[in-house]
């Protein structure tokens, strides 16, 4: 068999099966066999699995890259044009692609999917996405692909630039907020975002919270003296992601078009979404680390230390929201697990320390507090390590999750599973019986954050090897590979649950 590389004796897994004993055969970055003893000639590169555990490479559908902003700020109104470069990077407090990127391989994670950002100001999405190809081209050491942000849905972007975008880009999906005032969309404007999205094939993503009672909530907060990191989960209590998530899913069922509920964080709006999905409509969910691993005190830590783990939806209190969220993981009501990985530098006066700047104390004022953290590197280990290796989720869902179903819903049709004809975009771990158990700190991964929310946190295995389109990009704790070799990848459409035709009225979408 003539091929270029050969992994031997591993325990493949896909979402459906585990295949101990197996060989994987790569020509030309694809998989081209895998078997037992494959027949190889002479001379032909090997690597050793030595019995342990191959997964398809991660796919992280949810990744904030080279934004010189973040969602929660309003004082960008249109999309500046670069010469490819962040400007001002002195001042910049987030990954760019190459950091970001690196921090994904040596991660396990093969394939990022990121935003292109509409601002409201922006006139057509399309010199958008041309200024995120600039930021992205030559930069990237995995493959990766864009999301769509709309802010601002005109009639000329949703009958012309949406159609363009699918068709000329080879992008689809979008991205849509309930709350932000840079970016929150009425439910008028979803629902023209989602009459557009059904005749064109897009899946649409929400982040579903309440922006009313938010805003409410913080003001009387603010009044009472609790502006406090841990207040920030006080001003969204679950019923504002629940409820959100419920009105959302309510608009999607009048307009018969798929939709993903992102970073999905309690119990209350996991079970509306799953509700939704036992009355069979297309309504997926999306949940992301934090919300397995992480419980709201790590808010409440001294001084301001809880700003760094500021994100929206907030990490919940109660236990019991975090047992809805592993149940939902098991139980198949989450499609993905995502990062969310929106990075934001700790000691940067850009950064988290802009909590500080508005008064307060020394504990600041949560609502300045940039939301997001860093988390490329850490998901899918998380998930291998505290899923896999407890028994709380069987290996088949982790690959579910992190690979297989991230590449059908956003139209990855090369990628996120092992077998003839796919990328070669794999994950070799350490044989268990020899890995060393570590406690994470941040000088151990590869982004350019100055911390990690996950610190201290107790790793079981790693990623051994990374191979993006069958290329070693990160092996024993090095990234190898070249900055440059990612591609963006053209999606077509998700090959899971789409519209239904089924009506609540006398009303049809026009053909």
């Amino acid at each position: 068999m003539d091929v270029d590389l050969v992994i031997r004796n591993g325990t493949v897994v896909t979402a459906s099966d585990i295949w101990p004993d197996c060989d994987i055969a790569i020509k030309d970055g694809v998989i081209i066999a895998v078997g037992s003893s494959l027949p190889i000639k002479d001379g032909v590169k090997e690597l050793q699995a030595d019995g342990a555990f191959i997964t398809p490479g991660g796919i992280d559908t949810h990744v904030h890259l080279s934004q010189f902003y973040e969602a929660s700020a309003d004082s960008i109104t249109k999309t500046v044009v670069t010469d490819g470069e962040i400007p001002d990077m002195e001042n910049y407090t987030g990954d760019t692609y190459d950091t970001g990127t690196r921090s994904a391989v040596a991660g396990g994670t093969t394939t990022v999917i990121t935003f292109a950002s509409q601002f409201r100001n922006d006139e057509s999405l399309i010199p958008v996405i041309d200024e995120y190809h600039k930021l992205a081209k030559g930069k990237s050491y995995c493959d990766y692909a864009f999301h769509v942000i709309i802010s601002n849905p005109t009639k000329h972007i949703v009958e012309k630039d949406l159609k363009r975008m699918v068709e000329e880009y080879g992008i689809t999906s979008v991205k849509i907020y309930m709350t932000y005032k840079a970016f929150k969309l009425r439910d008028y404007e979803i629902l023209d975002v989602m009459y557009a999205a059904r005749k064109l094939g897009i899946t649409t993503m929400v982040h579903a919270e309440n922006a009313d009672i938010i805003d409410w909530m913080t003001e009387h907060l603010e009044a009472s003296g609790m502006a406090a990191p841990h207040h920030h989960g006080t001003s969204r209590p679950p019923i504002v992601e629940a409820e959100a998530t419920n009105r959302v899913i309510t608009l999607a069922e009048l307009m018969d078009t798929p939709i993903l509920l992102v970073h999905i964080s309690g119990g209350h709006a996991t079970k509306v979404i799953r509700e939704a999905q036992t009355r069979l409509l297309p309504i997926h969910g999306e949940t992301c680390p934090q919300y397995l691993f992480l419980l709201a005190d790590s808010m409440r830590k001294d001084g301001f230390e809880g700003a760094k783990c500021v994100c929206s939806p907030p990490i919940r209190e109660d236990k019991c929201d975090q047992d809805a969220i592993w149940a939902g993981i098991k139980n198949g009501t989450f499609t993905t697990l995502s990062s969310d990985h929106a990075p934001i530098k700790w000691n940067h006066p850009q950064g988290k320390q802009r909590g500080l700047a508005h008064g307060g104390g020394p504990q600041g004022r949560f609502q300045y507090v940039p939301n997001g953290l860093p988390g490329v590197e850490t998901r899918v280990p998380l998930l291998f390590s505290g899923g896999v290796l407890t028994g709380r989720i069987t290996p088949q869902k982790f690959v579910e999750v992190t690979a297989t179903n991230p590449a059908k819903l956003y139209g990855l049709k090369r990628k996120g599973t092992i077998g003839p004809g796919f990328d070669a975009d794999i994950t070799v771990w350490y044989p268990q019986a020899t890995f060393k158990p570590f406690r994470l700190t941040n000088e151990m991964l590869h982004h350019a954050i100055d911390y990690t929310p996950f610190e201290g946190i107790e790793f079981r295995n790693w990623p051994r090897y990374t191979l993006v389109r069958g290329k070693v990009v990160f092996s024993h704790g090095e990234v190898v590979g070249e900055m440059g070799y990612g591609e963006f990848q053209r999606r077509g459409k998700s090959t899971l649950a789409g519209p239904r035709d089924v009506w609540l009225s006398e009303w049809r979408p026009s053909p």
